[in-house]
């Protein structure tokens, strides 16, 4: 039968990027003509993972090659339809799955006029699985179907259940601290610390009737979370001579590294004071000689560090780990992005917390360390900028491997071109040498190419296809992984 003529705009340029992008953590290809379950769970997949897009008209790119491989809807225009029926049906919670559906005109292999589909999937808040088939998550390549015990971790990580509600079995006595007693105070609060902690949802009782204090009122008041709880729950500062940290017998911490123990409300300006201290201790003698003091705005210090204490998983028995660098700070804190937050997001998306009872509560203290206002990033973004810094940079799984999140926190001047680029990078989606230059006021190709080079390096900026030549590669935001440029 004739495949049915598209009546959308011939956009061949952005077939080719299709074309050029292999299949990975963020991206995959679908024919229509085959089965949809396979569709929903690639859907399941990247919502329940770090989002993505599927490219639907286009064959494996391990089957064939080039242009043979666009088939395009019209194979089966009536499964496209289909298919966004029974995302309704099929996919748990289907009104809390963040996806698009989209069409972009195209040359298909035979040389007529057809189309591709264009499914765009984000992280989601929520844990979806397909009825009747199971509940997956994406692998670099491909997917994979989780295990019961898989989905309780994920449930974790995502922060639709969080450890901070877990009842331990603690003495009220051991709660009963200077801590507390400056919060009940502050709060005006007259009732014995057992009936107060329940009436603030900070103990509840067991199925057997028994009153147990959770675990977010452990780490709020008593004097060593980690030990009451025989976890790590504690914040550690290294800091090194040079731009890494040496795997060999003979370490190049340039001080005895710091912990910081204590409740959560004490853990947070101790551990700035520590940072702050060892950023002040004046030029150094590194590997490569002298090396230059750094200067952060204490600001930002301070809100990634409270963002650390605040958003962690304390479920993961690991510290907070604070490494200090000639060149840039590292915060690595235990746990994954909770909810729909996303490295490439985090700005823009709006609060949304792991821990809420901690969050709650820390600001109720005398002089708390955090607002609450959600605008923590965004401060911290705008800060950097006035200090004619680079803005801080996340990463987390799959970029790095602990289950964690990293924020780089650079002591380097930002170039003024970055702010162009950043902003064409934000309207197009990605951007190219040629583009570069023109934003340098250059004609210089060496210069745009060690320049992007740089923002590579620094995690500003990623390849978005690799697989193609130099003359055509193009550059794109960590957070275009989702596909933004086909948005």
């Amino acid at each position: 039968m004739p495949s049915q003529q598209s009546h959308q705009p011939i956009d061949d340029t952005q077939v080719d990027e299709l074309l050029d992008r292999a299949e990975s953590f963020s991206f995959d290809c679908k024919r229509i003509s085959k089965h949809l379950n396979s569709i929903l769970e690639t859907m399941v997949s990247f919502a329940n993972s770090n989002g993505g897009l599927i490219a639907v008209g286009l064959e494996d790119p391990d089957k064939a090659v080039g242009r043979d491989r666009v088939f395009g809807l019209q194979e089966s225009l009536e499964n496209w339809d289909e298919l966004q029926r029974l995302v309704q049906q099929r996919i748990t919670e289907p009104d809390r799955l963040p996806l698009q559906f989209s069409e972009i005109g195209c040359t298909l292999r035979d040389g007529s006029k057809g189309s591709l589909g264009l499914v765009k999937v984000q992280k989601s808040e929520r844990i979806h699985s397909i009825v009747g088939d199971g509940t997956f998550v994406r692998l670099e390549k491909g997917k994979k179907e989780l295990t019961a015990a898989e989905i309780n971790d994920l449930s974790f990580q995502r922060g639709t259940i969080t450890a901070e509600s877990q009842l331990v079995d603690v003495d009220f006595d051991v709660l009963e601290t200077d801590y507390w007693r400056a919060y009940a105070s502050h709060r005006r609060l007259t009732r014995p610390i057992r009936e107060a902690l329940q009436h603030l949802g900070l103990a509840k009782k067991d199925s057997h009737g028994v009153l147990y204090p959770l675990r977010a009122a452990v780490l709020l008041f008593a004097e060593e979370p980690s030990g009451v709880l025989a976890s790590k729950s504690a914040i550690r500062v290294f800091h090194y001579r040079g731009t890494a940290a040496s795997t060999d017998p003979n370490t190049n911490l340039a001080t005895t590294p710091v912990t910081i123990h204590g409740p959560l409300v004490r853990q947070i300006p101790d551990a700035r004071q520590a940072v702050i201290r060892e950023l002040a201790k004046g030029v150094q003698v590194g590997p490569l000689g002298f090396e230059i003091v750094q200067q952060y705005p204490v600001r930002v210090i301070t809100e990634a560090i409270t963002n650390a204490v605040i958003h962690r998983d304390y479920r993961l028995p690991v510290d907070i780990q604070i490494r200090i660098f000639s060149d840039r700070i590292e915060m690595e804190s235990p746990g994954l992005f909770a909810g729909p937050v996303t490295a490439g997001n985090i700005g823009r998306i709006g609060p949304h917390s792991r821990n809420p009872l901690i969050v709650q509560h820390l600001r109720e203290f005398p002089d708390p360390p955090n607002l609450d206002a959600g605008e923590g990033v965004k401060m911290m973004r705008g800060t950097m900028y006035d200090a004619g810094l680079y803005p801080p940079i996340y990463s987390t799984r799959p970029r790095i491997e602990p289950e964690a999140v990293r924020v780089y926190l650079f002591n380097e001047n930002r170039p003024s071109v970055w702010e162009q680029v950043s902003d064409f990078v934000d309207k197009h989606g990605s951007v190219a040498n040629r583009e570069v230059r023109q934003l340098m006021e250059t004609d210089d190709t060496l210069s745009a190419s060690q320049q992007l080079r740089e923002w590579v390096d620094l995690g500003l900026l990623v390849v978005a296809n690799p697989w193609a030549g130099k003359r055509i590669r193009r550059y794109r935001k960590p957070d275009g992984e989702s596909g933004e440029l086909f948005s």
